[in-house]
């Protein structure tokens, strides 16, 4: 999963250069205004992603400053105890606007932006809500630590480890319609992408993120939505990449799957799109099996067969809707999944617009997974 983009296009200045990156001493009246910039795409000076990588945990689920891009996914699929079936996405974005801090006495000033999605399906109630929020990573407004715990916010969005392993996490986000406050618990250790978490996005040397996964963490809280709270379960998937410049010229963007079956196993399934019609070879996926082990997937190992369309009222897009895959798992042989989704309107068009959505998983495997589609409205290429 690959969210940078979302960051590397416009937002709002009062982020970038909010409160006219005042040197104050902290005395008088800050004022703040807004116009839309876009953001330097500049990306000399910053670490990329060339070779191994030594993974250290728990220091590893907090910030990798050195590179321009990081960010923190989880989304899930909860349940109440009438079967009243949620999804969720809560998602924080760092970005890097230069490779260096600049001195200043201010703690205003900084050079790192933040966004957030939160975004909540609500399966019985056939709605979706989605929210985004902007910030500086200074004064507080927003960040990442592993100092005493790992933690990252933005306002009063946040995870937050409840130890000092970050075995287990606090996920708290609300808005006006919609809240959750959800604890999880990590049962499987962190799975490494690509290459012992070296993932390409093409050939080209620095085409690539860091990049692992919790991919099932279990999940108890509540959501609450239009002032009606249930108490839910279930389990949720967390991806975290770090990168400088990850996708190639050539992307038109991607399909990706995170499916957690009820075997016990999970897939990460991904698909780069290329601006001709045909897939990126060097990126594919991940089998995570019940005891934790991993095995690593190439892009022929999985076929992926749209089973239908959905037009989306909102942005005239027309996305797939419904799978059809094949995943050549090794020596447990093939696995046939077919994936429906919650309800087809799961569309962010705040900002950027793609659509991030929950699914149901049958065929030889029940379960429930997410998808995340994005270069259905315009191309990615340049801008991640």
């Amino acid at each position: 999963m690959w969210k940078s983009i979302l960051i590397a296009g416009t937002v709002l200045a009062v982020v970038v250069f909010g409160f006219s990156l005042i040197d104050s001493g902290g005395e008088g009246t800050i004022s703040a205004s807004a116009e839309l910039l876009s953001l330097p795409v500049d990306s000399s000076g910053f670490v990329r992603a060339l070779g191994p990588y030594d993974w250290q945990f728990p220091a590893d689920h907090g910030p990798h400053p050195a590179y321009q891009t990081e960010w923190w996914y989880y989304t899930g699929n909860l349940a109440s105890a009438d079967g009243r079936r949620f999804g969720f996405q809560f998602t924080i974005f760092r970005r890097a606007l230069t490779p260096t801090v600049v001195e200043s006495p201010s703690e205003w000033r900084t050079n790192q932006v933040y966004m957030a999605h939160f975004t909540v399906t609500d399966a019985a109630g056939n709605r979706f809500y989605q929210h985004q929020r902007f910030s500086r990573g200074g004064a507080g407004l927003a960040g990442a630590t592993v100092d005493p715990l790992f933690r990252v916010w933005l306002e009063d969005w946040e995870v937050a480890a409840q130890d000092a392993d970050a075995l287990w996490t606090r996920i708290t986000a609300h808005a006006a319609d919609v809240a959750v406050d959800l604890v999880l618990e990590q049962i499987k250790p962190p799975a490494l992408q690509g290459d012992h978490g070296l993932s390409p996005k093409s050939d080209a040397p620095g085409s690539a993120s860091y990049y692992y996964s919790l991919t099932r963490l279990l999940t108890e809280g509540t959501v609450t939505i239009g002032g009606e709270t249930y108490a839910v379960s279930g389990a949720t998937w967390m991806d975290h990449e770090f990168s400088t410049s990850a996708l190639g010229d050539n992307a038109q963007g991607w399909d990706w799957f995170g499916l957690q079956l009820d075997d016990g196993r999970e897939l990460m399934l991904g698909r780069i799109r290329l601006i001709d019609g045909g897939i990126e070879p060097v990126f594919g996926g991940l089998l995570v099996l019940a005891d934790g082990s991993t095995r690593r997937l190439a892009a022929d190992d999985f076929t992926v067969e749209a089973t239908g369309t959905w037009r989306s009222p909102h942005s005239g897009a027309v996305y797939p809707a419904g799978w059809r895959i094949r995943v050549q798992t090794g020596e447990d042989g093939p696995l046939d999944l077919v994936l429906t989704p919650l309800i087809a309107d799961q569309e962010l068009t705040e900002g950027f617009t793609y659509w991030e959505g929950a699914v149901r998983i049958t065929g030889d495997v029940t379960g429930y997974g997410y998808v995340e589609l994005t270069g259905y409205v315009g191309s990615m290429n340049g801008r991640f």
